[in-house]
């Protein structure tokens, strides 16, 4: 039993003491060791494992300082009884003869499950050619930066900052970097009061939704468009509207002044990368102005822009407060840190937070002051300035990549994004593609559930590059067009078939 039970802590990662005490512990919890079982001596496991004596010996003393293991003097080491005195008994009831299980799917409100959504292999990282959108280079992580930061909010005088219950609060610190670092990069200035954190710009999405949308208003989403946008509305209101897209973003088209509120992605669409140029934008603020309406901007990729002179924000030339603001600081960072926040006017703000603190009161505090620190010691900027430069260098062998391996495809990308928007021939079901791509370590994004309608387009995909290495792409690029030629011949031979 022993032999089998510490063979994790051998092959795991970290350090092996703490695997040793993670490895007792587990087992301890899950019933695996029963109270007052003896474990081996530190001599007898040290040989098993085949490690120094000490690094048995501080486990274990770990073990008794937290309470799962006794020491008896010549005795050795036993599973403290108090442990299981704390827990019930662990019992599966069956149900009873005859029992009629509630039938969920009556009572559901909500059928969020069956709404497309972008999928992504949990394993990507696992992939030797990741052409997906939105997940981060480990390799360009700012490890030392970011643990210096953690490090420092763990101390005794910023434990009293964050640790407390912040009620429907944020951190002050992080919310002044944002007004006065972040956003006047986008040419954006608020005040405190018109700043809110949220867990990533998803929940600041599903706030507003759940702030302003009811059954009988009316929402224009983009369309190709951000599908969990689009679904977030869709669940509040049956009147979300496609906005037809163009190369300059969102267009203006009779009866977009009926909408209540617009959602955009005006500094890079999403998903075919145009902004929308300087006398559209003026247009469209005039519009919502006119007709009493309210502009959702979503600019979720101002973190990474690479571009030398970068479009403002929409909400920049907003003299009427008629912009509600949506950015991230996860895109840069890592998508798991969950980092975002809504600007806005002080009463929408002061509502948002209400409503917040019903949902999770806020954000956790040590993640928000650790991201402050990261601003204000200057790391966020010296990375900003160096991911600008790998960016650039990514965007630029992934075009000379398409226009060598894939000429009959045409793709648009925005100078600053990280990604390629690619329309493949009539032939081509991008779905068929990355089906196959999968098979060959090659991961990539089919564009069908960016589109409204039963029928959506299926010659479409994205393929980003913030996630594989610039001399990867070529050769992944190169696995697609081959997967290309195959699939061509199909069509033709279809074509022929009588």
């Amino acid at each position: 039993m022993w032999n089998r039970l510490f063979e994790l802590s051998s092959k795991g990662s970290g350090p092996l003491q703490a695997r040793i005490r993670q490895t007792v512990v587990t087992a301890i919890l899950d019933g695996r060791l029963s109270p007052g079982t003896a474990v081996p001596s530190s001599r007898e496991l040290a040989e098993q494992l085949g490690v120094a004596r000490n690094t048995v010996v501080l486990a274990y003393q770990h073990l008794v300082d937290d309470g799962f293991l006794v020491s008896r003097e010549r005795s050795g080491y036993f599973v403290n009884r108090e442990v299981a005195a704390h827990r019930a008994e662990a019992a599966t009831r069956p149900l009873s003869e005859g029992a009629k299980p509630p039938d969920w799917k009556t009572r559901f409100a909500v059928h969020a499950s069956l709404q497309r959504n972008i999928v992504k292999p949990n394993d990507w990282q696992s992939y030797p050619y990741p052409f997906l959108y939105g997940q981060f280079d480990p390799t360009l992580f700012p490890t030392t930066d970011w643990r210096e930061c953690s490090r420092r909010a763990l101390g005794s005088v910023e434990l009293k900052g964050w640790a407390p219950d912040l009620i429907d609060g944020d951190d002050p610190l992080l919310v002044e970097q944002i007004r006065t670092r972040v956003l006047p990069r986008r040419g954006v200035w608020v005040t405190p009061a018109e700043v809110m954190i949220t867990i990533g710009a998803q929940q600041a999405l599903f706030l507003l939704a759940e702030l302003l949308v009811g059954d009988s208003t009316k929402v224009g989403v983009e369309d190709p468009g951000y599908p969990d946008a689009r679904n977030i509305f869709s669940i509040k209101t049956p009147h979300v509207v496609p906005l037809r897209v163009d190369g300059g973003g969102a267009r203006i088209e009779p009866g977009l002044g009926e909408y209540d509120y617009l959602y955009l992605t005006p500094s890079h669409q999403c998903p075919t990368t145009a902004t929308i140029p300087r006398e559209r934008r003026e247009a469209l603020l005039e519009l919502v102005a006119e007709c009493d309406g309210i502009i959702i901007e979503d600019d979720y990729e101002t973190e990474t822009n690479f571009s030398e002179n970068p479009t403002p924000a929409l909400k920049s030339l907003d003299a009427n407060g008629r912009v509600i603001y949506v950015g991230s600081l996860s895109k840069m960072l890592a998508p798991g840190l969950r980092l975002g926040y809504i600007a806005g006017s002080t009463e929408l703000i002061r509502e948002a937070r209400a409503l917040r603190r019903l949902m999770l009161r806020h954000p956790p505090a040590n993640n928000q002051r650790t991201a402050a620190l990261f601003l204000s010691l200057g790391h966020h900027e010296a990375l900003a300035r160096r991911l600008a430069h790998i960016h650039r260098d990514r965007a630029q062998v992934m075009r000379r990549a398409l226009e060598k391996l894939l000429p009959d495809f045409s793709f648009s990308a925005t100078d600053g994004g990280s990604s390629f928007w690619i329309e493949g021939p009539s032939w081509l079901d991008a779905r068929v593609l990355a089906e196959r791509a999968r098979a060959r370590g090659v991961l990539i994004e089919p564009g069908d559930v960016f589109f409204m309608g039963e029928e959506p387009p299926r010659r479409f995909m994205r393929l980003g590059f913030s996630s594989i290495a610039a001399d990867r792409i070529e050769p992944g690029i190169a696995i697609l067009a081959d997967l290309v030629a195959g699939i061509r011949v199909e069509a033709e031979k279809r074509e022929l078939a009588p």
